[in-house]
């Protein structure tokens, strides 16, 4: 469990007026395989949040299958259309409190049949946009589908929300690219897997999150998971990142869920000292090779396979 940053209100009550949004991150350990247990952990945790006050929710990556899926024919047989009741179900979650919004990862059947790691950005209104991972980790490739369309930005009665997923967050020209187009908040569904931390220092996707905040101005909610999945432990590293880069929420364990109230149009003001603005100091005509062709590092897929058993 979590110790909210600020208390969470009794349902009902009068938000604090000094802030835009009350921001949760909910932590799930969704187990692999269960549609059906899954999409009621899903809902328990947007109910739960939304009824202690939030009025923009993030979930993990693929809440609704889990992550460390065999194969292509297992990830089929547990993805769902962006129009499956599973999602309309998180609109009529929004519907039980004015304004709210609910950002979840999902494993996505396109109308094409390709299966993607997709992101949803939900409200009472229904499934306002959704999201395709560009960036797929290691052996998702394998799996998945990238997408090909850049973050959306969505408008919402608390502000702009964006959404990318998990390793995304790892590609600076990505954010910013949220971030040039408006977004106040990025939301991200994360699934962390554990790995070594140095003692007393704060796990690499903070890190990760925080430098991105800074660079950008950027409000940035991060919503991993728990529960240990086919022998992987994973990071419960929740956390919601103010735009100046610091790390506003407490420490989630387990199953929880990490709390901030954050003024979300504050991200806008980029202003920086007495003349200085992080928009206005870019220098673009210097940036070409951020966008020039690579030399592809490409592995053979049979090395590939042999690198995922």
């Amino acid at each position: 469990m979590t110790t909210p940053a600020t208390p969470a209100p009794a349902p009902g009550a009068t938000p604090p007026a000094e802030r835009s949004a009350r921001v949760a991150a909910v932590q799930l350990a969704p187990v692999i395989g269960d549609l059906a247990g899954n999409a009621a952990r899903a809902a328990a945790g947007i109910q739960g949040a939304l009824d202690a006050g939030a009025d923009v929710v993030v979930l993990p990556e693929l809440c609704t299958s889990g992550y460390l899926l065999d194969d292509e024919a297992e990830a089929r047989s547990l993805a769902v259309p962006a129009g499956s009741p599973l999602l309309a179900a998180w609109a009529a979650a929004c519907r039980t409190r004015p304004g709210a919004v609910v950002v979840g990862g999902f494993c996505e059947l396109g109308p094409d049949g390709r299966l993607h790691n997709s992101s949803a950005v939900v409200d009472a209104s229904g499934v306002r946009a959704v999201y395709r991972k560009a960036h797929l980790w290691d052996v998702e490739r394998l799996l998945f589908t990238p997408g090909d369309a850049a973050p959306p930005v969505v408008e919402t009665a608390h502000g702009r929300i964006s959404t990318v997923i998990c390793y995304d967050l790892g590609f600076p020209e990505w954010v910013r690219t949220a971030a040039l187009a408006g977004a106040d908040l990025l939301a991200v569904p994360t699934n962390w897997a554990l790995g070594p931390c140095p003692p007393g220092e704060r796990p690499i996707g903070h890190l990760a999150a925080m430098g991105a905040a800074r660079a950008n101005h950027l409000a940035i909610a991060c919503a991993d998971r728990s529960g240990r999945e086919r022998g992987l432990d994973w990071t419960e590293g929740s956390a919601v990142v103010g735009a100046d880069g610091w790390v506003l929420s407490a420490p989630v364990t387990g199953v929880g869920t990490a709390w901030a109230d954050v003024d979300l149009r504050a991200s806008r003001d980029r202003r920086l000292g007495a003349v200085g603005h992080l928009w206005g100091d870019r220098r673009p005509e210097l940036y070409g090779s951020l966008v020039a062709p690579a030399s592809p590092v490409v592995l053979p897929r049979t090395e590939v396979l042999a690198r995922s058993v």
